[in-house]
């Protein structure tokens, strides 16, 4: 038997990630870098975290080239603008479907490329107009924001919501990845950190099995939840990426 790496083995192997948590938002941030290039991405990043992220950043040795977002979040302010004053030629990304100003936006099918690896963009609208989902270049890695959530998904009251359209985004964007593409979300309130595609295909309880878009969208409309203790101040914040309102 030959000792050599395969290519898929190799490939996988040239990708760094770390995942981050921020405990009053119970928001993750994830941490992905080439690892022969040492360029690196930095997906969900939260304000109060950003010198956490940078020790990350810096200790590693990496060169930070963007800093993209799933949407606009309506529970913390986006760390892409304290971000830009501090890493030099850092750009913010963010779906043109947004409409949140940002360096640059993306489309359904653009491919975010760090050194030799990428992410290419998934239109996953529902629980905003504006979310879409990241997906490594292998097919390992699925960063899905607020659009599926481990054994949940994101509420559809606000920002554009639809129960309907986040129904037809899972089925259609998301389970129809490989079943053992892992699902990585921006939060989780139960202190897990990952699920795959076959564990929310079988049994998400709102999405999965043989749940109907009829039937999850009773379930949504009957959440009766609380208003987000920061979308006032959050909502407009990321509207510009975290970049500070100076008008």
């Amino acid at each position: 038997m030959g000792g050599g790496m395969s290519r898929s083995a190799k490939k996988q192997a040239s990708l760094g990630f770390k995942q981050l948590f921020d405990e009053e938002s119970s928001t993750f941030t994830y941490l992905l870098w080439d690892v022969a290039s040492k360029d690196a991405i930095l997906i969900d990043p939260v304000d109060i975290q950003v010198d956490r992220d940078l020790k990350e950043v810096n200790d590693a040795g990496l060169k930070l080239k963007f800093g993209i977002n799933t949407h606009a979040h309506a529970d913390h302010i986006t760390g892409t603008g304290i971000l830009k004053t501090k890493v030099d030629g850092l750009k913010s990304i963010i779906s043109t479907a947004s409409k949140a100003k940002a360096d640059i936006t993306v489309a359904p099918g653009d491919k975010i490329e760090f050194g030799s690896r990428y992410l290419t963009v998934r239109a996953t609208p529902g629980h905003t107009e504006g979310c879409v989902s990241y997906v490594t270049d292998d097919n390992k890695m699925v960063f899905t924001g607020d659009a599926l959530l481990i054994q949940g998904c994101g509420r559809t009251d606000f920002q554009g919501g639809s129960a309907d359209k986040l129904y037809d985004s899972v089925h259609s964007q998301l389970f129809s990845l490989p079943e053992d593409c892992i699902v990585y979300p921006a939060h989780d309130y139960k202190g897990r950190f990952s699920s795959t595609i076959k564990a929310e295909k079988e049994s998400n309880p709102r999405l999965g099995g043989t749940k109907t878009k009829e039937e999850f969208i009773e379930i949504m409309n009957n959440l009766n939840l609380s208003y987000p203790k920061k979308i006032d101040v959050a909502v407009p914040a990321n509207m510009r990426c975290g970049v500070p309102d100076v008008e």
